[in-house]
């Protein structure tokens, strides 16, 4: 397990690092929901040209993409790293010490990464804050680690997991869902409204002006990006920057964890089975001009599945996209 700190690794001993509070002994080698032991696993890290203007700038953000999910959406682009395709399945990765993940965030830097964007680590805080620690740190043969840290997350955190990482990161990057319990009962978590936006309040109230809330919008489900948008305005105004994506795509991910079969575009147990229509789209730019929403991004609108990852190969995106610079199967 590498070399990760004595007193905060303590904290996978009893889990409650996310709101599942699961109370497994992970050092135990016990699995949480999470599905993950106390080892950090990746799965991919690379230069993405794909995230927000200001987050990939001219050469890429360095994402660095953690294998296990404490969320394990149904609609999950990256199922293959956070689910597996079902309980039965270990995610994609492999576990590396502190010092090697310290060493793939260096060699980010180096390759000119504009940032260390950590993908859902949430349920791996110990073990990124000591490799994160150790990258800062003098005396690695390949420099410090002296570029800023993303925190790219779904939301589903708690304040207290969260003041683990302040100091280390300097840009939050959370999802906001949903607001609608029912919704997220189906396809995240039921509580996660109520975790979500307690940790976006501690995360501005921390970092304020350092905060960017993305949210996906939902075929068929325009009431609750309404209602996400409508709680952005009232409670973030002026302290963080929305980015509203359109890119929803079915997946073979959601088919392999709900096995949905109806061709409406629904399931009442499961995620939508169609693409945003341009109309849908169109309501929702309407709705920003409505609640005077300016400060973000909006995304184009799109369709397709041409930018799903595969994190089978060596570079799970496009070429366009994304320059790898490590991967589980073959390292660096």
């Amino acid at each position: 397990m590498g070399n990760i700190g004595i007193n905060i690794i303590d904290k996978y001993n009893n889990c409650l690092l996310c709101p599942k509070s699961c109370g497994v002994n992970r050092t135990a080698g016990e699995k949480g929901y999470c599905g993950e032991g106390a080892d950090l696993r990746l799965a991919f890290a690379g230069l993405h040209r794909g995230e927000e203007p200001p987050l990939s700038g001219e050469k890429g953000s360095g994402t660095v993409f953690v294998s296990g999910c404490n969320l394990r959406c149904v609609i999950c682009q990256n199922w293959q790293i956070s689910s597996g395709g079902g309980n039965a399945c270990e995610c994609l990765g492999r576990s590396v010490s502190t010092e090697e993940f310290a060493e793939i965030c260096l060699a980010l830097q180096n390759k000119g990464a504009e940032n260390i964007n950590i993908v859902t680590g949430s349920h791996a805080v110990p073990a990124i804050v000591t490799g994160l620690a150790a990258a800062k740190a003098s005396g690695l043969p390949n420099g410090r680690l002296q570029i800023p840290v993303l925190w790219n997350s779904s939301g589903f955190e708690t304040p207290e997991t969260l003041e683990l990482l302040n100091g280390l990161v300097d840009t939050w990057l959370p999802d906001l869902k949903t607001l609608d319990g029912t919704l997220s009962k189906r396809l995240h978590a039921p509580d996660y409204p109520e975790a979500a936006t307690a940790a976006i309040r501690w995360m501005i109230k921390n970092k304020p002006q350092n905060v960017i809330i993305r949210h996906l919008i939902l075929p068929g489900h325009l009431e609750s990006t309404r209602a996400v948008l409508r709680w952005f305005a009232e409670n973030t105004a002026g302290k963080a920057l929305l980015s509203l994506m359109s890119q929803y795509t079915p997946i073979t991910g959601a088919d392999q964890q709900g096995g949905l079969n109806r061709q409406d575009g629904f399931d009442r147990h499961g995620p939508p089975r169609r693409f945003l229509t341009k109309k849908e789209y169109e309501t929702v730019l309407g709705w920003l001009e409505e609640f005077g929403i300016e400060d973000g991004f909006c995304q184009d609108y799109v369709t397709g599945n041409d930018w799903l990852p595969d994190f089978t190969l060596s570079n799970p995106f496009s070429s366009e996209l994304s320059v790898p610079v490590w991967h589980f199967r073959n390292g660096e």
